[in-house]
């Protein structure tokens, strides 16, 4: 009978229990995340899972672009305009943390106002060359402007954000208000009717500009609220690592974050969490073969994203697909 019941559900039945689940999953996985360095105390596990969580942020923002049908290399420049903002605030105008953050962020945004316009009008590979410039055009000011940026050199010592947060534990747990705060919004975001209003302009554009959905207006302001939330990760791994300099946000930084939502899997909200995951634990765990590492790492990504063209996240769903049709054929007469 319980059978019957579960195979007959109507709709919304099942996305009452989808809710539920998901509710679940949030809820055992911000726990698991809270007693985190609780159960592994050393420096090493602690300083790897700070790193994933401010990751994630960069992760799941740039998947806010993506979803509207663009691969942005210029990601990581954005992180950097706010980065600098935010230091220098605090080390040249005597601000304290919070606000320098929030005028970090808020260049990062300003920036992706003035450019989004432009550079959103383009499509393909065009939107990815430009970006891929603009992102070195950035990083270039950072190395030319030494009298602000430090040039190549960077800035050192940076200011402590707060006495509580001086400790591994402590700034830990700032990193994931951080990121769930900043996750939350992204997940927010494309879960409501904004969400399916960018789903449908990256799988058809011109469909979607003619059912009266704003598309440029949308990619814009989608733009400017991921450089916005990127914003907190380069001002808050600017303050972790106590250094900042233009190399932490060049290209190469930019790929490294498409590279998680592509492995994780582009178009699921969890899937930026899962590359994440994979891109930063991965080469922390291999950091005992020094010699060998990037080869190792290369060598299993290469692997990964040819067993898994739809990221990591298509496997939990082909397996919950597997079990569904073995319930399936298990309660047919």
């Amino acid at each position: 009978m319980s059978s019957t019941i579960t195979l007959n559900a109507t709709p919304p039945a099942r996305a009452r229990r989808r809710g539920r689940g998901a509710v679940i999953a949030i809820a055992v996985v911000v726990l698991a995340l809270s007693l985190w360095p609780l159960v592994f105390k050393s420096a090493f596990t602690l300083t790897a899972a700070t790193l994933v969580l401010l990751s994630a942020i960069g992760a799941a923002s740039l998947n806010l672009v993506i979803r509207t049908g663009h691969i942005s290399l210029a990601h990581a420049g954005f992180m950097g305009v706010a980065a600098y903002t935010c230091v220098l605030a605090e080390m040249r105008l005597g601000w304290s943390f919070l606000p320098a953050m929030l005028l970090g962020c808020g260049a990062s945004a300003l920036l992706a106002a003035v450019i989004g316009p432009v550079v959103l009008r383009l499509t393909g590979k065009y939107f990815v060359l430009v970006t891929f410039l603009l992102g070195e055009i950035i990083r270039l000011i950072f190395v030319e402007w030494t009298s602000l940026t430090g040039g190549s050199n960077g800035i050192q010592s940076l200011p402590n954000i707060h006495p509580l947060f001086n400790s591994a534990i402590g700034f830990y747990y700032l990193s994931l208000v951080a990121s769930l705060i900043c996750v939350g919004v992204c997940w927010r975001l494309l879960g409501s009717e904004i969400g399916r209003a960018i789903d449908s302009v990256r799988e058809a554009e011109r469909v979607a500009e003619c059912s009266g959905v704003p598309v440029i207006r949308l990619k814009i302001v989608v733009f400017i609220i991921a450089c916005a939330l990127v914003g907190v990760q380069g001002a808050l791994q600017a303050h972790f690592v106590k250094f900042i300099d233009p190399s932490a946000f060049n290209s190469e930084a930019s790929l490294y974050m498409v590279v998680m939502n592509v492995i994780g899997g582009m178009y699921h909200v969890v899937g930026p969490l899962l590359g994440t995951i994979f891109m930063v634990a991965l080469p922390e765990a291999l950091r005992s073969y020094v010699e060998l590492q990037r080869v190792i790492f290369g060598v299993i990504l290469i692997i990964v994203m040819a067993a898994l063209p739809g990221g990591i996240v298509a496997v939990a769903a082909n397996i919950r697909r597997s079990l569904a049709n073995r319930a399936r054929k298990g309660a047919a007469p």
